[in-house]
């Protein structure tokens, strides 16, 4: 008897000194209610289901136990939202409604959004250069001036967005941030490809970003299909390792791609 109240004991110690997260989260977007959300995490080159829960009244919650620091994404049913969310000890908050999405209330997930937000400012600036050349043309502009003077505007709205996502990896590499935004980066390619922000990336990385299993699969796999290329390997291109969905690619060259809201329409 003795033996078993002590096993009791030692499974309650255990239990209380693992971590724990708890994720409250709000949406005003109509169509979600009384649907399912899944978190969901690649491991094996898998999406696997980490956690789901059903949204009452525009309210929904996940909580467990935690083992390690994971990124998760946030799924309504078979529906991704394009929501990482960094699955850490802390009280996370989640809200959702149709114009814009947040996740806050942990150091990471605050680091993330941070960088998400920034990130969505410069495609917003991107996306108005087209309104501008329309502008412009009312105004009788000469149209080679202004491809000349759009043109430049968006090589530096490229280059900052290049360097903002490439730094953001390199301050990161050693947390789930630097892996996880490099696999939104290299998801929406057809297969792995050795850009130069992904060699310069490649070039500082640290042992453990290398080590980590979608960056090592996606880097070898790249380097033999560039080998291919170059006549070195007498071989068909392989598919990219399986990455959180991400959106398409814009046209920017080497331009890194970060999800944007993908929430369901009223």
């Amino acid at each position: 008897m003795n033996k078993i109240v002590y096993a009791f004991v030692i499974i309650a110690t255990l239990a209380s000194c693992a971590e724990s997260y708890s994720i409250q989260g709000s949406s005003s977007v109509s169509s979600l209610d009384g649907s399912k959300l899944y978190l969901k995490t690649v491991k094996d080159q898998e999406l696997k289901n980490m956690d789901s829960c059903d949204v009452v009244h525009g309210k929904f919650r996940f909580a467990g136990l935690l083992d390690t620091v994971k990124l998760a994404n946030l799924y309504m049913d078979d529906q991704p939202l394009m929501m990482p969310v960094v699955i850490e000890q802390g009280e996370i908050e989640i809200h959702i409604d149709n114009t814009s999405r947040t996740v806050s209330g942990s150091p990471l997930n605050d680091k993330l959004y941070q960088f998400i937000h920034r990130h969505d400012q410069l495609g917003n600036e991107m996306n108005e250069l087209g309104h501008k050349q329309s502008q412009m043309l009312l105004e009788g502009i000469d149209e080679a001036s202004i491809n000349r003077q759009l043109s430049i505007e968006a090589a530096r709205l490229a280059q900052q967005e290049d360097s903002l996502v490439t730094n953001f990896i390199v301050e990161n590499f050693d947390n789930v941030l630097g892996p996880g935004v490099f696999m939104m980066v290299t998801g929406g390619y057809q297969y792995p490809v050795l850009t130069p922000q992904i060699e310069d990336i490649m070039s500082k990385a640290t042992k453990k970003f290398k080590d980590d299993p979608y960056v090592k699969e996606y880097y070898k796999t790249a380097q033999e299909i560039q080998a291919r290329q170059n006549g070195l390997i007498d071989d068909q291109p392989q598919a990219a390792p399986q990455a959180a969905p991400a959106p398409e690619p814009q046209t920017v060259p080497d331009s890194a791609q970060v999800p944007a809201p993908n929430l369901p329409q009223e």
